[in-house]
């Protein structure tokens, strides 16, 4: 019975193991998701995928406090978007495309979800359309013809 009690201990600590790594990818998802959701970080972002600057240098377009974009820099790094090397007091930062890549994968799991949704929409607005246009070939098929008149026609013509 002793055998059977550690097996099932090692199913449980397998699954916690495996439990525990999904809820470290989730809380990770979380942040880089909180910290894509403000604009001001998505700039710094945007200006660190060119090259790595001084917090001094990414504080200049902002019409903000040096202090107010540290902070926005702290919550890249804790996303683990940014990475600070820090000699003194100069602090030098980088991006790191990784957390953004596995956000990426996530919403790319979902893609196939709308890709079918929006396949299925587009089956519904082509059968819509050919029925409108049967509508109308049909309409004009039960409508009885005009008689052209004998002057009409050359008049036309003329014109």
């Amino acid at each position: 019975m002793p055998a059977m009690a550690s097996r099932a201990t090692a199913v449980r600590l397998v699954d916690s193991d495996a439990g525990s790594a999904q809820l470290a990818e989730q809380q990770l998802l979380d942040a880089v998701f909180f910290a894509l959701s403000d604009p001001v970080r998505r700039a710094i972002l945007e200006r660190l995928g060119e090259e790595s600057l001084l917090v001094s240098e990414l504080a200049t377009p902002f019409d903000i406090s040096l202090q107010a974009v540290s902070r926005h820099i702290q919550v890249l790094v804790r996303a683990g978007l940014v990475q600070q090397e820090r000699t003194g007091r100069i602090s030098r930062c980088s991006i790191d495309v990784a957390p953004i890549f596995a956000a990426a994968v996530w919403i790319n799991r979902y893609s196939k979800y709308w890709q079918a949704q929006f396949d299925t929409l587009a089956g519904w607005l082509d059968s819509i359309e050919r029925r409108r246009v049967a509508r109308k070939i049909a309409a004009r098929g039960s409508r009885p013809r005009r008689r052209a008149t004998p002057g009409r026609s050359k008049q036309r013509k003329e014109v």
